[in-house]
């Protein structure tokens, strides 16, 4: 779906407040409501408005650590691919899982509360993933960005 500018506009609205009101969008973008509260709704059904969330501050609720996991996988078939997916979808600490080209096969993202929480979670999830052959670590020491709106 090709994007015109009304659109990208209440895109980036609703990025960066979804709980504005159809009112508030149509005058914000110079539009009158119903043909605004349609074009929300086009979007919706195209899939491009996937869905609307609360974006919770993690370090207010104890996940005040951020990991990134490399993962090579023993194999490269399908079928490997696949099982180590279900696990991973499975798996709440995991908020991102990326498949890469190169020598890394997967990269985890990881909200933890601690370093200790890190430590069992290698030992009591990860390592036991029989298709898993190595991991790399790596802990933010900070963030520096992180934006959910996407540069439309």
């Amino acid at each position: 779906m090709k994007l015109d500018q009304s659109q990208r506009n209440l895109l980036n609205l609703l990025q960066k407040d979804s709980t504005l009101s159809t009112q508030v969008l149509a005058e914000r973008i110079g539009m009158s409501p119903t043909p605004c509260w349609r074009r929300v709704k086009e979007l919706e059904e195209a899939g491009i408005i996937r869905g609307y969330v609360a974006l919770v501050d993690r370090h207010k609720v104890g996940l005040g650590t951020c990991v990134w996991v490399r993962v090579k996988l023993k194999q490269h078939s399908a079928d490997v691919l696949d099982r180590f997916e279900r696990v991973v979808k499975g798996c709440q600490e995991v908020v991102e899982c990326y498949e890469l080209l190169g020598e890394t096969d997967c990269l985890l993202k990881l909200y933890l509360p601690n370093l200790e929480a890190l430590s069992t979670f290698m030992h009591d999830f990860l390592l036991k993933i029989p298709e898993i052959d190595v991991t790399h670590s790596a802990v933010a020491l900070r963030e520096i960005k992180n934006e959910t709106a996407l540069p439309l």
